[in-house]
C-alpha cells in the first residue's frame, strides 16, 4: 500500500471492477478521490468488493464518492432503499414542519448508513438550490423555494448523515435554482443583481457544511467566469461566508465548463480559483492527458481538507443495520414518504 497525500483530482472508472489502468491512475499522486456511477454498480456485494479494492490501493485511502440524493439522482437502486426526491420533504414541511425535519434526518441516516455499509465514504448531497420552478436540472431535487425551509430540512438531513459517520456537501454554490438551462448541456447565465442572490446564498451562511460543490453558472454580478472558475466566488465563500471545508468543482467535462478550453485548462483554472477537488468524469482520455501534462504546485492543506471527509469510525455492516432500531424506524418513514 502506497503512502501518499491525497491529490486534487477526483476521477472515475469505466467498469465494475478495477483494471490495471484504473489501479495505475488511482495511484497517481494527483488523484485524491473517485466518483462512482450506475455503470459501476451490479449489486451490493460487487460494490463492496470494488470499494475494498479501491481503499486498499493507498494510505490514506482515496475518498470514494457518489451522487446519491434520492429521487431521480440515486446511482445505486436495486439492493438499496429507494429515497424520495427532496421536494417531497418540502411538501411535508408546508403542512407539518416538525415531522418534515424528523423525516429528513431519517432519510439522511438511511442514505449514509447504506452507502457506508457498502464502502462508500461520501455522497454529494444535499442540494441547497432554491426551487424557483423553471430550472431544467434542479426541479424536485430542491427542498423548497423558501431559504428557511431549505436550511431546516438540509440541517436535519445533515444530522442523519453525521449519525452514520458521513459528511455533507451543499450544492450548487452559490445557487443553481434560478437559471433555466441545464449546465450539463449548455452554459447558464444568472443575470440577477448580487442583492437578489442573497436568498440563494443564505443556506451556505447558516449550515454547518463539510463540503460545497460550485456551480457551472455565470453570475454576471460577480464576473464573467462560472463559479467553479471564479476566484471571486471562492474567496467570497472562504472569507465572507467563512467556509473552511472542501470546495469541489461540479464535473469539469460538463458543457458549462467548456468556456475555459480543454481539460488541462479547466483543471488549472479551477485549482487556481481555489477549488480543492476537481471532478473529471466520463472523459477517460482527458484524464490521461491531465495526469501526464499537469504539474501544479500542490497545496498540502487542500489535500488535508479532503482527507477530513474520510469517515473516522468504521461503519455498521449491512447485517448490523438490519437489527438497528433507528434504521428500521427510518425505513418505515421512507416507505410512507414514497407512498
Amino acid at each position: 500500500m502506497k503512502h501518499m497525500p491525497l491529490g486534487p483530482l477526483m476521477i472515475d472508472i469505466a467498469g465494475t471492477e478495477l483494471t490495471d489502468l484504473d489501479r495505475e491512475r488511482l495511484s497517481h499522486p494527483l488523484v485524491g478521490g473517485i466518483i462512482l456511477f450506475s455503470r459501476n454498480y451490479v449489486d451490493p456485494q460487487q460494490l463492496s468488493a470494488l470499494n475494498e479494492a479501491i481503499h486498499a490501493l493507498r494510505s490514506p485511502s482515496l475518498l470514494i464518492a457518489v451522487d446519491h440524493e434520492g429521487g431521480r439522482v440515486q446511482r445505486f437502486r436495486d439492493g438499496f432503499t429507494r429515497l424520495p426526491p427532496m421536494a417531497q420533504l418540502g411538501k411535508l414541511w408546508d403542512r407539518y414542519p416538525e415531522r418534515a425535519r424528523a423525516a429528513a434526518r431519517e432519510v439522511g441516516y438511511i442514505l449514509a448508513a447504506e452507502l457506508r455499509a457498502r464502502g462508500v465514504d461520501y455522497s454529494f448531497t444535499p442540494v441547497l438550490d432554491l426551487d424557483y420552478g423553471p430550472s431544467r436540472v434542479i426541479g424536485d431535487r430542491a427542498f423548497h423555494r423558501e431559504p428557511e425551509a431549505v436550511i431546516q430540512l438540509a440541517e436535519a438531513l445533515g444530522r442523519g448523515l453525521r449519525q452514520a459517520g458521513m459528511g455533507n456537501c451543499g450544492k450548487h454554490f452559490p445557487g443553481h435554482g434560478y437559471v433555466i438551462p441545464d449546465s450539463h448541456v449548455e452554459l447558464p447565465v444568472d443575470d440577477r443583481a448580487f442583492e437578489a442572490m442573497q436568498e440563494d446564498i443564505e443556506p451556505y451562511r447558516q449550515l454547518p457544511l463539510a463540503g460545497v460543490m460550485a456551480a457551472h453558472v455565470i453570475y454576471s454580478c460577480m464576473d464573467c467566469n462560472t463559479a467553479v472558475f471564479s476566484n471571486k466566488w471562492i474567496d467570497y465563500l472562504r472569507n465572507d461566508i467563512n467556509f473552511d471545508g472542501v470546495v469541489f468543482t461540479d464535473d469539469l467535462s460538463m458543457a458549462g465548463a467548456g468556456m475555459v478550453g480543454n481539460m488541462l485548462a479547466r483543471v488549472e483554472t479551477a485549482y487556481a480559483a481555489g477549488c480543492d477537488m476537481l471532478l473529471v468524469c466520463n472523459a477517460p482520455d482527458a484524464v490521461g492527458d491531465v495526469l501526464t501534462t499537469w504539474n501544479p504546485e500542490i497545496d498540502v492543506r487542500r489535500g488535508q481538507r479532503v482527507e477530513s471527509l474520510i469517515p473516522a469510525e468504521s461503519a455498521k455492516s449491512w447485517e448490523q443495520l438490519q437489527g438497528d432500531p433507528v434504521y428500521r424506524a427510518a425505513l418505515q418513514t421512507v416507505a410512507e414518504l414514497m407512498a
